[in-house]
């Protein structure tokens, strides 16, 4: 198949709309259940280049959860701890353990449940029954992996009756050198971005502190790929293997550095006991629980804990959760990454970056404002990297 027609584009009234290999030949796909749309293919193809790179970076089994575009989170396939199970609501999940590559799903489907429900999920490697099971209670519109096991295929072929999008890619396919698109009519050229994300683009550490141990290093590898194919401007935020925190298409830096830190900020307090012994009602969906343990976390738009509205939840009304007790909590964190896909122009972000855990930064390096970071970071006892290398995604 060297060419496959589309319902519409990215609206219903964008038509005719199709992808195919301009040379003709036959695209490095197939579909095996479904029909994908023009955004599912956006998210299917940027989001497995995303995971394929972090597995050849760091030889570990890779999983992405995309919307529009951009990934919610990133993560290798390392083990949960017990409260992150229970948070992320795969606690119940056999042989999870087993499994890197469903433990690197669990990890970024987990992160920001709120913003992957609906997700695009990619996967290094091959898709096992572990993981299937995973996918098939949550909401989402489709996956792209290198292969399915037998067992794997049979349960996410009946998800959505039947209908649920199911890509198998080439993972020998390489891409031609030079990429091309069109705005207005008008095409523009471009050498792909091959550029290789590895230790040694982390050796010009600029700061008075310079130990980077070597999950530090991992950390920041997921961190620069995660922004690699995250909308710019974009700010990453990584711990323990996964990426926490996501700030995607700010028009400024220090609004992805508070986005993504409250998103960091909002994955920490996911696990706090309060919120994992919430006294939910047995009838609550997975969605809505999701809605509820932001609102307890964030203070949203209703008051899930007033009278008249949390019998509507929970089965006793739950102590509110303050800003002290949640401050005090996130105060006592160490060891985040943070990332940034061009240079910090101002200390502010390094302030910002701090207050969620911050120990480590990545950035290119390069502002006229340099020096106020760099000291900036040295106050606060932060190890920063300069990369040297920015990294747009448009």
């Amino acid at each position: 198949m060297n060419r496959f027609e589309l319902k519409y584009g990215c609206n219903p009234n964008q038509k005719p709309a199709s992808v195919y290999m301009e040379d003709g030949s036959d695209l490095p796909f197939e579909i095996l259940s479904g029909r994908p749309g023009y955004i599912n293919f956006l998210d299917a193809l940027n989001s497995y280049q995303l995971v394929k790179e972090i597995k050849e970076a760091l030889g570990m089994p890779a999983a992405a959860s995309f919307k529009h575009v951009s990934p919610t989170s990133a993560a290798v396939g390392t083990v949960l701890p017990g409260s992150l199970k229970k948070a992320a609501f795969v606690d119940d999940i056999e042989g999870l353990d087993d499994s890197p590559i469903a433990c690197a799903y669990a990890r970024a489907r987990g992160t920001d449940r709120m913003c992957s429900f609906g997700d695009w999920i990619a996967l290094s490697d091959e898709c096992d029954e572990t993981t299937a099971r995973i996918i098939k209670r949550e909401v989402s519109d489709g996956i792209i992996a290198p292969s399915y096991s037998p067992e794997a295929l049979e349960i996410l072929s009946q998800k959505k009756g039947g209908k649920y999008n199911i890509i198998k890619i080439d993972p020998d396919y390489v891409p031609a050198e030079q990429e091309h698109k069109q705005v207005y009519g008008i095409t523009f050229e471009q050498g792909r971005n091959n550029f290789k994300i590895n230790r040694e683009l982390l050796s010009n550490i600029v700061t008075d502190k310079k130990e980077l141990p070597e999950e530090a290093v991992r950390d920041m590898i997921i961190a620069l790929i995660t922004l690699k194919y995250t909308q710019s401007n974009s700010v990453c935020y990584v711990y323990d293997g996964q990426a926490i925190g996501v700030g995607a298409g700010q028009q400024s830096r220090v609004h992805c550095t508070r986005l993504a830190g409250d998103k960091a900020d909002t994955w920490f307090l996911r696990q706090h006991e309060k919120v994992l012994n919430l006294p939910f009602r047995k009838d609550l969906g997975r969605p809505t629980r999701d809605n509820v343990i932001d609102a307890y976390i964030n203070k949203n738009e209703e008051d899930c804990c007033a009278d008249g509205i949390w019998e509507n939840y929970f089965t006793e009304k739950p102590e509110r959760f303050t800003e002290e007790e949640q401050r005090a909590y996130l105060d006592s964190i160490r060891g985040v990454t943070c990332a940034s896909d061009a240079f910090f122009p101002f200390f502010d972000n390094v302030q910002r970056a701090y207050k969620s855990g911050t120990s480590y930064i990545a950035q290119p390096g390069g502002s006229i404002r340099d020096e106020d970071v760099i000291n900036c970071c040295n106050e606060l006892g932060i190890v920063m990297a300069f990369t040297g290398m920015r990294l747009f995604h448009h």
